[in-house]
């Protein structure tokens, strides 16, 4: 399979008859609009905020905090971007664990009584950016991503420290997790409950006008949702599997009364893929006719079905939460529909689909979310492959009414400013667009803090830039 890079298609024949050829049906106006004109520019009303654009950032986990959790100035630097990039939808910056043995690296974010000030610090840093560069900063809506990292946990170290829901065959093997011995009891997931309460009364102090309770990306909220062989309260029926949701809110509305609260969710998932003939990507074999541990899964592996997350989100309306982020998969183990992008991480494999399959898959299954439940905010994801065309395509999803905000990942790494330059007519900074080179994840995977190291100047003249060059040449051999 050949894939064409989308910095190659530079019309609009050319990007549209490329998606026709691979199978991507995207959403795509020829022209971006600018100003009030753009569909990206107009109000949004979220409560009794009125956001005036239909940008939002995106949580990212971040890998340059201190040892205690605390952000560092590279972390400050972030947010301060994020500030400048004209975005009104502030989906948390950054997943912060609830306590230290959730981090997903030992440079994660932790929230608790002596990093509070510091994360109160970041919210007021992102504010007075965004003031200085656009005269005020009273419309923006701030959030704090609110994870533990469950069977992807690292908290001291590179090494594993896994605390999981149930034993999953293909993933215990991929992750050498050899015993019974990190399988949470309904005792500790009750304890973990108080701590996410405890973390939002926290959120709540700093000024975050709302938390978002993580159920993405393999991370623990996500996995209680395919715990279909779990025993107990917290496995087993769909009931059992969003208990966890269901008492963290109650929580959290009993301990911070007028926080607000947002869920990201992996609305669909698949199987775990691994490196085939040649390293191209394939669905890992699984025993039974069914592989039942894919929420929003149709059984197959690598098909989806909405049936359940359409229930979740009935249950997230039910509890008056109306701020949604649809994502899919995990990067751990099916980095291609989770984040689509040419080149793949050092440790995935090579790819089985175009990546503009993937982007539009992802915006596929959250319009049909948005059509079945246009009362909520939904936001998507999946945009930043688009590069170029990614205002094209934005615009006509917004337009569509196919979502409400676009989320920006890793393009607020290499361009945070995206957003205020389209708005504002000017011309895209090709050179600053990211190309989804992978190295966001591939340097903090091999110890080395995050960040665009092929296109942010600031991480090309760092050290680590010469240091992660090497490694990408060793593992391309």
């Amino acid at each position: 399979m050949t894939i064409r890079r989308v910095a190659q298609l530079r019309s609009f024949e050319q990007f549209t008859d490329y998606c026709a050829s691979v199978g991507a049906s995207l959403p795509v106006d020829e022209l971006a609009l600018a100003g009030d004109e753009s569909p990206l520019a107009r109000e949004y009303v979220y409560r009794d905020h009125k956001l005036t654009n239909r940008f939002a950032i995106l949580p990212m986990e971040g890998w340059d905090g201190t040892a205690d959790g605390q952000p560092s100035d590279l972390t400050r630097r972030r947010w301060r971007r994020f500030g400048e990039s004209g975005a009104k939808l502030i989906w948390g910056g950054e997943a912060v664990a609830v306590r230290h043995d959730g981090r997903a690296n030992a440079r994660q974010l932790v929230i608790n009584g002596g990093t509070a000030a510091s994360l109160e610090s970041l919210r007021l840093e992102l504010l007075e950016a965004h003031a200085e560069r656009f005269g005020a900063a009273d419309d923006l809506l701030i959030g704090l991503q609110l994870t533990h990292s469950g069977r992807f946990c690292r908290p001291n170290s590179a090494k594993l420290e896994p605390l999981v829901l149930y034993r999953h065959p293909i993933l215990d093997a991929k992750f050498q997790l050899d015993d019974d011995s990190c399988v949470m009891t309904d005792a500790d997931i009750e304890r973990l409950i108080q701590d996410f309460g405890r973390a939002a009364v926290l959120a709540q102090q700093a000024g975050y006008d709302f938390v978002d309770i993580k159920h993405c990306h393999g991370y623990l909220g996500h996995e209680f949702l395919s715990a279909v062989d779990r025993p107990g309260r917290y496995g087993g029926s769909f009931e059992n599997r969003t208990r966890f949701l269901r008492e963290t809110v109650a929580l959290v509305r009993k301990s911070a009364p007028g926080l607000d609260i947002g869920v990201r969710l992996s609305a669909v998932d698949w199987v775990p893929f691994r490196p085939g003939p040649d390293r191209l990507g394939e669905p890992t074999p699984h025993q039974g006719a069914r592989y039942p541990y894919a929420f929003g899964g149709d059984g197959t592996g690598t098909g989806w079905d909405l049936d359940e997350p359409a229930r979740f989100l009935a249950l997230l309306r039910e509890l008056d939460i109306q701020l949604v982020c649809i994502t899919a998969g995990s990067p751990y183990y099916n980095f291609h529909i989770q984040r689509p992008a040419i080149f793949p991480p050092s440790d995935g494999y090579l790819l089985p689909e175009d990546p503009l399959v993937g982007v539009a898959r992802q915006i596929k299954i959250t319009a049909e979310l948005k059509s079945a439940f246009p009362e909520l905010t939904i936001v998507g994801s999946g945009y930043s492959y688009l590069q170029d065309w990614l205002p094209n395509v934005a615009q006509a999803a917004v337009r569509e009414g196919m979502t409400d905000f676009v989320g920006l990942g890793r393009m607020a790494l290499s361009y945070p400013e995206l957003p205020a330059d389209l708005l504002l007519g000017k011309t895209l900074q090709r050179k600053r667009i990211c190309r989804t080179f992978s190295d966001c994840t591939t340097a903090p995977r091999n110890g080395m803090v995050s960040g665009c190291y092929p296109l942010d100047d600031f991480y090309k003249s760092s050290d680590e830039f010469a240091k992660l060059a090497a490694i990408k040449k060793e593992t391309a051999r």
